[in-house]
């Protein structure tokens, strides 16, 4: 009887339940199939360590110790609860396929190589993570799975504000936790330069060291006069390589070129077109000094990657190619003279010039380049791969040109945009990208034909730090939309679905909080958008329990406690204060609306052009929401439009009498967003549009944008306002040669 107690005691013990616990796994897996039983581990757990590396025995060993109070030993295969075995034939599956097999006795994992291996192994700690008892209960079942995409990416800015070694390493952790394979690094930028380059000293010892930073939003121009800096020597990078490539995870590095180089021209002046003293920037945008396409130029970069690829064993070496202002190209004789000893049309196919130099470069050495979508224009290079962050174009562009392609649109894969409301979010870069909205991407563009569809590689999400200077605030803003972006892009999530997914990441959030992670929750804030029926506007509070939701109207209740149970109407200036409560007790921040209708509100209204799709959240009912955007924060309810003008028509339901029309623009130079260069609005009088007036960029720039227009009163049916883009930003400024953003917010009509 003592032996068969101790069997009890310290080997899993099976019995069997009617009731299914269900696995809480992100990303959900392909396939599983639940059985009756269910199988407890109990104290201590057996582990054969037979087909498993030290590394992989110890992670799965820690994780199980980490999270329970059980112990994890080594056993022989016939004595342990957890066996691994390689299947025979792996060719003949999906890459990367694993499968999970529970039942009354044991849990046998199958696997096809490494990675599949260390997934499973991810999927098992998810399963058992969810309990602190001295046994864990698992449903038996199977669960095959596998992912769809080649590149599943997370990256990080590190040059904007610097990360610690500890913390790039959790960062990879995190990645590894949902089966992410990339890590895209960005170690060099205008602020700074993070890597050590034995053969150029220079660039850790000056172009590392910034002067100050920015501080609050980039609308505010002011600065800090604290010195700023931080590297990773190349012993570290070794370090974190290793530790990525243990977990299944490959880096790929970013050097930045042609442009965002003012911290190595810092360093090394002779490489721009004017050699003169540079300093590593203190602002954040895009500067016109960028490098010089001459030989000592590409003589220090091949240099410089020549240490990069001992130091990363990566297919792909991130280029950057982004955001390249020709302006100094233009007015350099030496760039001129190799567009013309080129026979190159202009500086965008010099552009392209200096990229084919590098392809050429890292080809010979075995690896192949990886750029922004900008490495298009002028001509993509022959073995380039597209990473297309400005919208679908540049995958569908690279696609149908057979070239490879990752999609990091900044609609829906930018985790520096607002994940929940801007007035009582942290404040971010701008836009305003939800856990739903991630969770509704499409990898696959639809314009791309099937047969090209195998040049999608897949997707990643960009982390840029500009207003993320630690790591709390980093893992902020990643979760929980790491773990919608995670189910995308292994290719089991079902946007339709979205209330599953969520109902599995409520208990995911146990797990997220275990590992001293403040996620974000504004999945479960109130938000407050409208919508227009009938000519009318209303407010619709949502939230996760929507029987929760408490508000007040202009600071009052109705009842002593008035919970929402359907739209709001907005018929006169409205101030909407919510939160959501449970049992009593506010759970989240307030948010404030304010309504402010006039004439325009809920009116028929067209554009002729659409929105760039990272800046239209509402879409053309924002402009007539009665809802005016926040210049500092410009989030959802802005419409931004790039390179094209804003035009809208508002159809009134009847006739109006008119005398005035209000609007708001925002500018933002750094981010190539300008003021209109004019504003024209018309009536319809007589059967035709009328112009009434026009305002100039001066008169907007007096008025900061906060533009109000007055003419003799009339009568009209519809209104067309115009507000011109710039369609080339003048030299000095951010973007120059480049068209700019138009950002606008409500028209109102008086």
């Amino acid at each position: 009887m003592k032996k068969m107690s101790l069997l009890f005691t310290f080997f899993a013990a099976l019995l069997c339940f009617s009731q299914q616990i269900p696995y809480t796994i992100i990303p959900k897996p392909v396939s599983i199939e639940y059985q009756n039983q269910q199988l407890v581990l109990s104290h201590k757990v057996y582990l054969s360590h037979s087909n498993m590396s030290d590394f992989e025995f110890e992670f799965l060993q820690k994780g199980i110790e980490s999270q329970t109070k059980i112990s994890v030993q080594k056993s022989n295969k016939k004595k342990s609860n957890i066996t691994f075995e390689p299947i025979s034939n792996p060719n003949s599956k999906p890459t990367d396929y694993y499968e999970i097999h529970i039942n009354e006795k044991k849990i046998h994992i199958f696997y096809t190589n490494s990675s599949s291996k260390l997934f499973a192994i991810q999927s098992l700690l998810q399963i058992i993570s969810y309990t602190t008892e001295d046994s864990i209960s698992i449903q038996c079942g199977t669960i095959t799975d596998y992912p769809t995409f080649k590149w599943r990416g997370m990256h990080l800015d590190v040059v904007r504000h610097f990360f610690s070694v500890d913390f790039v390493k959790k960062y990879i952790d995190y990645l590894a936790l949902y089966k992410f394979n990339t890590f895209h690094w960005h170690l060099t930028d205008d602020q700074g330069w993070r890597i050590e380059i034995k053969k150029y000293p220079k660039l850790t010892e000056i172009g590392s060291q910034r002067s100050g930073s920015m501080i609050g939003h980039y609308s505010d121009q002011t600065y800090d006069s604290i010195p700023y800096g931080g590297f990773y020597t190349q012993e570290q990078i070794k370090e974190v390589v290793a530790y990525a490539k243990n977990r299944q995870i490959t880096i790929v590095p970013e050097i930045e070129m042609p442009g965002h180089a003012l911290a190595a021209l810092a360093a090394y002046p002779e490489l721009a077109c004017e050699v003169k003293p540079y300093e590593v920037a203190k602002s954040w945008g895009v500067f016109d000094d960028v490098f010089c396409p001459k030989e000592e130029t590409f003589t220090f970069l091949e240099n410089v990657l020549n240490e990069v690829l001992t130091l990363f064993d990566s297919e792909y070496i991130h280029i950057g190619g982004d955001e390249c202002p020709k302006v100094r190209w233009k007015n350099c004789a030496h760039c001129q003279s190799i567009i013309q000893k080129e026979n190159l049309k202009d500086e965008h196919e010099l552009q392209s010039y200096f990229i084919k130099r590098i392809d050429d470069f890292l080809t010979k050495k075995g690896r192949k380049i990886i750029g922004w979508d900008e490495i298009l224009e002028g001509g993509i290079s022959p073995n380039a791969t597209i990473m297309s962050w400005r919208g679908e174009n540049g995958a569908i562009e690279a696609a149908k040109s057979n070239h490879y392609a990752v999609m990091t649109p900044g609609s829906h894969c930018y985790f520096d945009h607002y994940q929940g409301n801007p007035e009582i979010e942290p404040i971010a870069f701008g836009g305003y990208t939800t856990l739903e909205k991630v969770y509704q991407f499409q990898p696959i563009p639809k314009q791309v034909e099937k047969s090209q569809q195998q040049y999608i590689l897949g997707a990643q999400a960009n982390v840029w730090t500009e207003y993320i200077s630690t790591p709390e605030h980093v893992e902020y803003m990643i979760f929980p939309r790491i773990t919608a972006l995670s189910e995308v892009v292994w290719g089991t999530s079902n946007p339709e679905n979205y209330t599953e997914f969520i109902d599995r990441l409520q208990k995911h959030f146990i797990l997220i909080d275990s590992k001293g992670i403040s996620p974000s929750k504004a999945m479960y804030d109130v938000s407050i958008s409208t919508e227009i029926k009938d000519g009318k506007l209303y407010a619709v509070l949502d939230s996760y329990d929507k029987s929760g939701i408490n508000y007040m109207l202009n600071s009052e209740r109705k009842t002593e406690s008035e919970y929402y149970t359907k739209p709001i109407e907005i018929t006169e200036n409205t101030t909407i204060k919510a939160a959501y409560m449970k049992d009593g007790i506010v759970q989240t921040k307030f948010v404030n609306q304010l309504f402010e209708p006039s004439k325009t509100t809920a009116q028929n209204i067209r554009l002729a052009d659409e929105p760039h799709p990272n800046y239209n959240f509402g879409g053309s009912k924002t402009l007539i929401d009665a809802v005016s955007g926040n210049p500092k924060r410009f989030g959802k309810n802005w419409l931004g439009f790039s390179g094209k003008n804003a035009d809208a028509e508002i159809t009134f339901s009847k006739e109006e009498t008119l005398n005035s029309i209000e609007i708001g623009f925002l500018k933002s130079e750094g981010s190539w967003i300008h003021f209109p260069t004019k504003v024209e609005v018309f009536a319809y009088i007589n059967n035709a549009f009328v112009r009434i007036k026009e305002v100039n960029s001066d008169e907007i720039n007096q008025v900061n944008g906060n533009v109000k227009i007055s003419f003799p009163e009339l009568k009209t049916n519809s209104i067309k306002v115009i507000a011109h883009c710039k369609m080339k930003i003048e030299e000095g400024k951010a973007g120059a040669g480049q068209a700019s953003w138009v950002f606008i917010d409500e028209i109102k009509a008086f």
